[in-house]
Parts: structure tokens; C-alpha cells; sequence
């Protein structure tokens, strides 16, 4: 017996059993001539897409939701992200505008697996400061013209590869034995970004071919794709809150102070921004995506297929920034402030108004990475009887990424005008409006900037993975057991991970303001940038300001050199080698300070069996397996060593370099034992309820499970590092499923669900308190408390009195205090990860797809998700939440008739947390966000089609806060993006 029964045509039935493992698949209806001569029926479009995507949730034990290509090269949607956030449960992160990374049922992108056709793949990135430790696929390295569909498994099987506790998503590409004959497709495409001013129309070009010979034993195909695209991205930024006591002149706390101090609790804390800043970023992105494969099938029982894949996506970005700094050593003035109580005692600004002085500040950043991956795998599949099948797997895959530029992947330089008196930021609004008042007199010219300091940092990361799998299946003639699925698996997963820094931490200012020409920087308008922007605030009396609408661009890559003209040495003598590594020149080298290697292990095997009987009459089917698998983890770093420590600026300091290093080995292990049973059964015609029980694992992140200590920052009051462990078990889940379909027509069916996920081995921290190297704080000792005596706590004048009364130790034309072995020994929070927290989802999934005979059709789906480790911001301490943990709602409705393909998409997400810790025990929350796509096409003919679409049509901007909605931590402008262009089919 079988689910798939529709009485409405002949046609209909052909349609339901049309399989969308590759592209276009040919179904035949009877006609209802006297001769009974067949005609081909080609089923493609939205509504092709649609009918085979649901044929594959329906055939499927478990919950498995799919997109499927609606014809040869044409996938739904410009970005796979972008296709999957229409499934239910299934949310994106974006960059850019484009999809990158998923959350599936609340657990964020490291909690869920990427496969390509099966096989578990490498995955790569760089962070701008720190070293990437994400497994997450980045799903905007890959185009989508090669891709024939995509399965999302939100339940696990026994043969599905482990790591995806949320869900296993297999990227399917095509085959050209799943095709037979001659096929072509051809696409070109022009990509206007409107969030760029000075965009040009960026091409898109794609190809796809593919042919059989030999009486269809031999395959050939090929995809290709070239894509560019410019664009920007604009931001308000905060970088951190500082939460302090109204306690008037208490150094590094200062309260309020003035009239209206005293309507605050003597109690309170202060929550207040660091800095502000507006940043302006232009960006180009190039990606390259080719696929070759090659099928032979000597036989009817033999099939070998050969691929190699291979992409490289090249982004490079240079921002411009001005911004202020608030040191708020002796307190804020109440009067100008307006700070509105949260919970327990916590103020945060709604209008901030700060006399902190001085520096105004103009940056120029630049950053660029490449991502590469390449993959080479054979696969063989022999029917070796009428009940034995046999597959064989195997792939090598390697992911590479890289600075682009030779400045490193992050790099940022930055000049200061001293004359900021006051600053005024309103909150109030999505896009914080800002003023800045200059003293008496003075003005920003360019003529007024000074250097001050600049960071560049270099990574790479490279992921190998190599996995053998034999799979196998029998088939028994007669009884409940109709087959039996088995196999075995080995997987080595190694991991390298380097970075090194070039950082000069003058960012008190360096030289005059006559060493940098005054014909670098170009004056703009922040408004006239920024659409999203308004020109005015409100005072807290109610008056309104204007904005302070005014920053200067210029190039980084002109500022270094001209900076490197008179900071630069001449030789190595008297400085340090990761600040001058190229001594007259700004550069980068790969002479890593920081090396971390992780090796993976996986050996696995399963068994699962796949019966059918009846219950009651009803038709059941059950699928109950097995899957063990034994991991071995070995981690490795090289550990800098470090001499002392420099006091370089009011709240700077480094690490000074002893030059010497050496190597950390760990090690660990683990086994798990993997359960499943999906059990379906059909109570009425066209109505398949199922329950599912399964036992999943996602691996910890490779910043858990590195090797070796990592000193991350020192400063006078506190100084923080991080390891690893090796030895981390996996997290865990328990996931149970309940959920039912009713198929009421073609492409049409009714879904609901609900979800439950038991997770242990989430991984906590604790602290603990350490000194490294003999380490000592140069502002912590007897000269700095004599000079506290003298000067009072102003660090300024305390870093002045040292260079006056201790010559010896310090370096004043550099700026520099050294440490000393009177100063007392630095005690590091040295951050440990461990096995700690259990969370528990519970969720509801609802989805409805309807086509009708006129060509309307729609689809609407939403999930709600709950959890008991939800971050709840009136608690202080720290908390364990989920990050991602979000509701989402998509709606599409289309046309599709008489070759015209109309589609309009609705998506939604709600508010999300992000991090729970960002600095100084803040989190990290991103506000709820919709985004409309429309797009559209009309074939000529049967072979050439035009299409137009757009992308965020609304112009919708992104908002991520702290611990409060209006402290906001960025807001983020895009703008739609358009493309226009055509398509050949053959």
C-alpha cells in the first residue's frame, strides 16, 4: 500500500510520483485517444517545485521538509539561506543583505549539519578580531544554478550523518544520468544594489550542461557561475555599556553629579555607552562556483559517479567612521541626562548627554577575506542482487580562507581632533541622532587631526575533512521488515586555525597635526549617507537639535603611508615586531602569534530496520535503527610567551613579546549511542500522522576545545584570558515529534506538528584566577600609588608624574610605562569551558500550501518555540540562555499559469538574543525583522525566459540592543537590491 493516492485525473496521479532528486523529470499521462499513445508532460515552475518538494515530505519517515529547483539551474530563490527561512521552523542570519547562516527549531548555525549530497563538508570564515571557531556553513559561498534541492531533516535516522541537533540539511546537486540526453540552461543577470550610491549594474552569469552517450551509460555535466556585486551598509554603533554607581568622582565610576543628582537612588547603576560612532561601509563581492560531474553505468546495476565542486568567494569592504569616546572619570551631569530605571535598580539612557573630552574621532578601515573549498569525491552504487544494494562514498574537502588584502583581513587606522567638548546622543529613536559641541573657537578641519592609533590583524583558517562511507540495503521478499539499511563511516576532521597583529596602541595621539596632509580627508554628510537617519533629537527639556552632520573619508590604504612616512623606523632596533613587522611600512606577515590545530577522529555504524504493516486497517510503517559512533579529539596551540606589560595611554596597555613560544598538546574522547524510531501510519486516505523519537549530537565549537590559554585583554583594573578542553562531550538531545499532513490535492496539503528537545552538555564557563609569565601591572604598584597621592585620579596626570619621577622605567617619547618588578603581579579571569546546562524546546510548527486551477497559489507556515533557558533581561548575575532562540511566520503567494511566474514572499522573524555576554555582562538582542522578496518571469518560448525580482522591496533595517531596547548596540541600513535579467533552456 501506499500514502499516495489523489482520484482527481490520470494526470494527477502522474504528477504526485514526480521525484525531484535532480532537475526536470519527465511524467507521462495516458490520453484518451483510441491508441493509448503516451504524451510527455514536463512539470516545472513554482507549482513543479512546490508538487515535487511535497512528494518528498509526504514519502519520508519522519519530518522532513524540501525545496526543490523549479526548472534545470533555477532554484527558488538568488541564495540557498534565503530558500530555506520559507521552511517552517527554519530562520536565517544575514550579512550583507544575503543569507548566510541558519537557525533550525532554536538552535542557532554551530547546533545544525550541512551536507552536499550526503557528505559532511568543511566550513570556513574569519572573524575581524579574534580566531573563527564556528562549524557553521556559510551558505553565501555557494550559488545556487548547480543546486536540484535541498531536504531539511528535523528529525534524525540512524543514516543520517550526526551534528545536527536542530536539523541535517543535504544539499542535493544534479546528476546527468538522472537526465538523459542533451540539456542546457544559460542564464546572464544584472545585480543593482541601491544601498550603494555609486553602484554600477553587476553581472551574473551562469551555466549549466550536461549530456549522456553511450546508449545513456556515460554522463558529462557542468555548472558554472560568475557573480559580482556592489553594495553598502550603514551603522549606528555603541561598542559597550559601562555599568557604574552614582557615586560622584570615584575615578574610573563617576556618578552624577550637579543639579538633579539627587533624584537618583544613592543605589543605583548607571548603565552608559562606551563610545558612539556612525560607520559607513561599501563593500564588492565576487563568487565563483563550478561543478563538474562525470557517471558511468556499464550496467543497470552499477552506477559511478566522480565530482569535483569547487567555489571561492573574494569580499572586500572599506568603511569610514567618526565617532566619540566618554570617559566619565568625574561624572555625568544629571540635568542633561535622561536615564529611565530598567529593573533592580538599573538606569539606562534614553538622552545622553556627556562633557567627557576630548578626542573626536575619524577612522579608515579596511577588510577582505577569501573563502575557497574544494571537493573531489567518487561514489559507486551497486546493485549487487535483486534485494542487495551497496554504496560506496568517498570524498576529500578541504576550506580555505584568507586576508585579501596586505593589510591583513581586519585592519583599522584612526585620526582624532582634540576639541570635543560635549556630546549629545537621543536613544529615543530607531538610528540614534547625535550632536557634537567644539570649544570656543576651534573647529574639526582636517587641519586639526592628529594619529593616533591602528590595529591590523591576519588570519587564516583551513578545514580538511576526509570521509569513507559504505552504506547497504536489503531488500526482504515477504514479511513486516521490507528492508534493512546498514553501513559504516570514517571521518578525519582537522582544523587549523592562525592569527597574528600589528597593533600600535598610541591611541593617545602621535606627532603634530602637521604630519598628515590635509588633502586626504574628503568632508560628507552623515544624513545625506545614512536614509534612514533624522536630522534632529530632543533635548530633555524638549527642544530639538540638529545633528552634528559631518564626517571625513579617506583612504586607508593613503593614511598608512602617510603615517608610515614619519612614525615608521628605519630599521628594527628599539621596536617590537608585531607592531613594525615590515619596519617602514604598514603590513602584515604570517609570523602567527597565535597557532591552534584540532583533530577529529569519527568512526561510526548503524543499523536500521523499515517495516510496514496495518494496525486497526490502518497503514503503518516504522523505522527503527541505531547509530554508535567513537570520536577522538586531539588539540594543539602555540602559546606566546610575554615579557611585561606597557602602559601606553590613559586606559591602553600591551603585551610586550619575549619572542619565544612553545606548543600545548590535549587530548580527548567520547562515544555516543544514537537511538531512533519514526513511526507513520495513515488513518484516512491522504492523511499520514507520524511520531517520532530520536537521540542527536552536535559537537562544541573549536574555541571549546582548543588547546593552550589565550591572554585577551589587560587593563588597570582587570585583566581576562580563555582555554579550551579537549576533552568536552557533545551536546545531546532527546527529541521527540508528533505531527500531521493531510494531502487534499496537487501541490496542497495541511501540515501540523509539535516538538519537544531534551539538551544536555550545553558548555558553561567558570573563572578562575591565574598569573601568566610573572606578569605585572605597571598601574597597579608603588610608583603609581605615589603618584595617586600627588595627582588624584587622573590618569593623565598620574602617567605624567611617573614620567617625571621614574625616567628609568618608562619611554616618554613613545608614550610607554613599563612594568617593573615593584608593580604588583597581574591575577588573569582565566575562562574555562565546561559540561554544565541542560535547556529544554518545546514547539508548535503549522504550514498550509494550496495551488488552484487558475494558477493562484499560496503558501503560509509559522513556528513558535519556547524554551527554559531564555534570557530574561532584569537578571544581572550571569545567566545560560539560548542564542537564536526565536518565532518565525513566512508567507508566499504566486502565479503561475500560461508561462508568467509571479511570486511575492513574506518573511518574519522575531526578536532573538544573540549573546549573552558582549562585555561588562551585557547581551546582545536583535529586534524582531520582516522582509518582503517579489520576483517575476515570462517565458518568450519554450527555451527563453526573463526574469525581474527584488530583494527587501520595504527597505527594512536591522537593530540589535543590549540589555534594554534603547540601549542600542547597532543599527544597521541596507537598502532592496534589483535584478534583471534572462534565461535560455534547452
Amino acid at each position: 500500500m501506499d500514502y499516495n493516492i489523489f482520484k482527481k485525473t490520470q494526470l494527477a496521479a502522474a504528477v504526485s510520483m514526480v521525484v525531484g532528486a535532480a532537475t526536470i523529470s519527465p511524467v507521462y499521462a495516458q490520453d484518451n485517444a483510441a491508441d493509448n499513445t503516451l504524451e510527455e508532460v514536463i512539470v516545472t515552475g513554482i507549482r513543479g517545485s512546490l508538487q515535487r518538494a511535497m512528494d518528498i515530505k509526504r514519502d519520508a519517515q519522519g519530518v522532513v521538509d524540501s525545496i526543490s529547483a523549479e526548472d534545470i539551474g533555477k532554484m527558488p530563490d538568488t541564495n540557498l539561506a534565503e530558500s530555506l527561512q520559507r521552511i517552517t521552523g527554519v530562520s536565517i542570519d544575514r550579512s550583507n543583505g544575503e543569507g548566510q547562516k541558519i537557525t533550525a527549531r532554536g538552535l542557532g548555525p554551530d547546533f545544525n549539519l550541512v551536507t552536499l549530497n550526503g557528505r559532511q563538508m568543511p566550513t570556513s570564515g574569519l572573524q575581524g578580531t579574534s580566531i573563527n571557531s564556528s562549524r557553521s556553513f556559510d551558505f553565501s559561498n555557494l550559488a545556487s544554478e548547480s543546486v536540484a534541492g535541498v531536504d531539511v531533516y528535523k528529525t534524525s535516522r540512524a543514516d543520517i550523518p550526526t551534528g545536527g541537533i536542530g536539523a541535517t540539511v543535504n544539499i542535493k546537486t544534479a546528476r546527468p544520468l538522472d537526465n538523459a540526453g542533451f540539456k542546457l540552461t544559460a542564464g546572464v543577470k544584472g545585480v543593482y544594489d541601491t544601498s550603494r550610491e555609486d553602484a554600477s549594474l553587476a553581472p551574473e552569469i551562469s551555466a549549466l550542461i550536461s549530456n549522456t552517450f553511450l546508449d545513456d551509460t556515460v554522463g558529462v555535466s557542468l555548472a558554472i557561475s560568475h557573480q559580482e556585486r556592489e553594495g553598502a551598509s550603514d551603522a549606528a554603533t555603541v561598542g559597550s555599556y559601562h555599568t557604574q554607581s552614582v557615586v560622584p568622582g570615584d575615578g574610573w565610576n563617576g556618578g552624577f553629579v550637579g543639579e538633579g543628582a539627587d533624584a537618583y537612588p544613592s543605589t543605583a547603576q548607571l548603565s552608559r555607552p562606551q563610545n558612539f560612532e556612525y560607520n559607513f561601509t561599501d563593500f564588492e563581492r565576487t563568487r565563483d562556483n563550478a561543478q563538474l560531474v562525470l557517471q558511468f553505468s556499464p550496467s543497470e546495476d552499477i552506477t559511478a559517479t566522480l565530482d569535483y565542486t569547487y567555489s571561492e568567494q573574494e569580499v572586500l569592504s572599506s568603511s569610514n567612521m567618526v565617532g566619540a569616546w566618554f570617559w566619565e572619570g568625574n561624572g555625568l551631569n544629571a540635568t542633561n541626562n535622561e536615564f529611565v530605571e530598567g529593573s533592580a535598580g538599573q538606569y539606562y539612557p534614553e538622552l545622553y548627554s556627556s562633557t567627557a573630552c576630548c578626542d573626536l574621532t575619524f577612522s579608515a578601515a579596511r577588510f577582505g577575506q577569501v573563502n575557497e573549498n574544494n571537493s573531489v569525491g567518487l561514489n559507486i552504487e551497486w546493485d549487487a542482487t535483486d534485494n542487495l544494494s551497496l554504496e560506496l562514498d568517498y570524498h576529500n574537502s578541504k576550506a580555505h580562507s584568507e586576508a585579501a588584502s596586505p593589510y591583513g583581513n581586519s585592519s583599522v587606522l584612526t585620526m582624532a581632533n582634540q576639541n570635543r567638548v560635549a556630546t549629545v546622543v537621543d536613544f529615543r529613536q530607531d538610528f540614534p541622532v547625535w550632536d557634537v559641541a567644539l570649544a570656543e573657537g576651534t573647529t574639526d578641519a582636517p587641519s586639526t587631526f592628529t594619529v593616533t592609533g591602528s590595529s591590523l590583524r591576519n588570519s587564516q583558517f583551513t578545514n580538511d575533512i576526509s570521509q569513507v562511507q559504505l552504506k547497504g540495503s536489503y531488500t526482504f521478499d515477504e514479511g513486516v521488515v521490507k528492508s534493512v539499511d546498514f553501513g559504516v563511516s570514517s571521518t578525519e576532521n582537522d582544523v587549523k586555525a592562525v592569527m597574528m597583529t600589528a597593533q600600535r596602541d598610541t591611541w593617545g595621539g602621535e606627532g603634530t597635526v602637521d604630519d598628515i596632509p590635509d588633502s586626504l580627508f574628503t568632508a560628507e554628510s552623515i544624513t545625506g549617507r545614512m536614509d534612514s537617519l533624522s536630522g534632529t533629537g530632543t533635548l530633555a527639556d524638549g527642544s530639538e537639535f540638529n545633528i552634528y552632520d559631518r564626517y571625513y573619508s579617506f583612504s586607508f590604504e593613503e593614511a598608512a603611508a602617510a603615517v608610515a612616512a614619519f612614525a615608521a623606523p628605519t630599521d628594527e632596533s628599539g621596536t617590537s615586531p608585531n607592531i613594525w613587522p615590515c619596519v617602514g611600512e604598514f603590513c602584515v606577515t604570517e609570523d602567527w602569534t597565535t597557532d591552534e590545530r584540532v583533530s577529529e577522529s569519527m568512526l561510526a555504524g548503524y543499523v536500521q530496520a523499515n517495516m510496514e504493516f496495518e494496525v486497526a486497517g490502518m497503514e503503518t510503517k516504522v523505522t527503527a535503527g541505531v547509530r554508535y559512533e567513537e570520536t577522538d579529539v586531539s588539540a594543539s596551540a602555540m602559546v606566546p610567551a610575554y615579557s611585561g606589560v606597557d602602559w601606553v595611554s590613559a586606559n591602553e596597555f600591551a603585551l610586550v613579546s619575549s619572542g619565544d613560544s612553545a606548543y600545548t598538546d590535549f587530548k580527548g574522547s567520547y562515544s555516543n549511542f544514537l537511538p531512533n524510531i519514526d513511526v507513520s501510519l495513515a488513518p484516512v486516505e491522504d492523511v499520514i500522522v507520524r511520531a517520532s523519537f530520536s537521540k542527536t549530537i552536535a559537537r562544541p565549537t573549536y574555541n571549546h576545545i582548543k588547546g593552550g590559554v589565550s591572554i585577551n585583554e589587560v587593563r588597570a583594573t582587570y585583566a581576562t584570558a580563555s582555554s579550551g578542553d579537549p576533552s568536552l562531550l557533545p551536546h545531546e538531545s532527546k527529541n521527540f515529534d508528533l505531527s500531521a499532513e493531510w494531502y487534499f490535492g496537487e501541490a496542497s496539503y495541511v501540515s501540523a506538528g509539535a516538538f519537544y528537545k531534551d539538551v544536555e552538555n550545553f558548555i558553561g564557563t567558570h573563572t578562575e584566577t591565574e598569573n601568566f609569565f610573572g606578569l605585572r601591572n605597571p598601574a597597579d604598584g608603588a610608583r603609581f600609588a605615589e603618584a595617586l597621592a600627588s595627582e588624584g585620579a587622573d590618569n593623565v596626570a598620574i602617567r605624567q608624574y611617573i614620567f617625571d619621577n621614574f625616567p628609568e622605567s618608562t619611554t616618554e617619547s613613545s608614550g610607554l610605562i613599563h612594568s617593573i618588578d615593584s608593580d604588583n603581579l597581574i591575577e588573569f579571569d582565566v575562562s574555562k569551558p565546561f559540561n554544565e546546562k541542560k535547556a529544554n524546546i518545546t514547539g508548535m510548527e503549522f504550514a498550509v500550501q494550496h495551488t488552484l486551477d487558475n494558477g493562484f497559489g499560496a503558501l503560509l507556515n509559522f513556528t513558535v518555540v519556547d524554551s527554559d533557558a531564555e534570557y530574561d533581561a532584569t537578571v544581572f548575575d550571569e545567566q545560560f540562555a539560548l542564542p537564536g532562540l526565536s518565532n518565525t511566520r513566512n508567507l508566499v503567494a504566486f502565479y503561475d499559469k500560461d508561462g508568467l511566474q509571479v511570486r511575492v514572499a513574506w518573511n518574519w522573524r522575531g526578536a532573538f538574543l544573540v549573546a549573552t555576554d558582549v562585555g561588562h555582562g551585557n547581551p546582545l538582542q536583535n529586534e524582531e525583522y520582516q522582509q518582503v522578496d517579489i520576483n517575476a518571469s515570462y517565458d518568450i518560448n519554450d527555451n527563453f525566459t526573463v526574469f525581474a525580482e527584488g530583494i527587501n522591496v520595504t527597505n527594512e533595517t536591522q537593530r540589535l540592543y543590549g540589555r534594554y531596547k534603547t540601549t542600542m548596540m547597532q543599527a544597521v541600513e541596507g537598502g532592496p537590491r534589483y535584478n534583471i535579467g534572462a534565461r535560455y533552456t534547452f
